[in-house]
């Protein structure tokens, strides 16, 4: 699918780059190679999407989100990077990863906050840019630098109109608290939400 966002020599914010994990492995019998990225929530605990499972080492998995596509593993990292909320018109950067490995780089405009059906205290968020492949479970960032996020999906709407979706840090939170050790048949959310908000506009 080729590579998503802008290369990058490396995360500006050394908060960030501390708990940021790049994520690679071969796949389909060695032939191919697949690329995504994980962060650190908590000292010890990372966190990514449940369909980068194929990237980690299963015998560190601790759980699966309930209601998402979160997964949870053990690290030896401790970092534990500053969290704060989205907010409609925020601009926000996204780290991923691109083909070799590249870090990438992302730009957008959160556009609307979407809330979950029984699960309206953690919702998920979504942004206009440049986001997509190789960005699953890598953070999005609030204008000071903070972690708000955790990318889980994109959606090209036309040729110029792309929005990416990732997680509330509070529903990731809530998630690792609720996490089990199976995985889950979850459809993706964003296929069922009822409006974009400010999000609908013509590419």
């Amino acid at each position: 699918m080729g590579s998503s966002g802008l290369p990058a020599v490396a995360i500006a914010e050394p908060d960030i780059a501390a708990a940021y994990l790049p994520l690679h492995a071969r796949v389909h019998l060695g032939i191919d190679t697949a690329d995504g990225a994980a962060m650190v929530m908590a000292p010890g605990v990372a966190v990514t999407n449940e369909h980068n499972a194929n990237l980690v080492d299963p015998k560190l998995v601790l759980g699966y989100g309930t209601q998402s596509d979160l997964m949870f593993f053990r690290t030896p990292r401790q970092a534990s990077p500053p969290t704060a909320v989205p907010v409609v018109g925020q601009g926000v950067t996204a780290y991923g990863q691109g083909e070799g490995g590249q870090l990438r780089i992302a730009h957008g405009v959160i556009c609307n906050i979407a809330q979950v059906p029984g699960y309206a205290d953690s919702p998920y968020f979504i942004f206009a840019g440049n986001a997509g492949p190789g960005f699953s479970g890598g953070p999005v960032l609030d204008n000071s630098g903070r972690l708000i996020g955790i990318t889980f999906a994109y959606l090209d709407r036309s040729k110029h109109n792309r929005l990416i979706f990732a997680y509330d840090m509070k529903r990731v939170a809530v998630e690792f608290r609720l996490k089990r050790p199976g995985k889950s048949n979850l459809d993706s959310e964003f296929s069922s939400a009822p409006a974009y908000g400010n999000c609908d506009r013509k590419g």
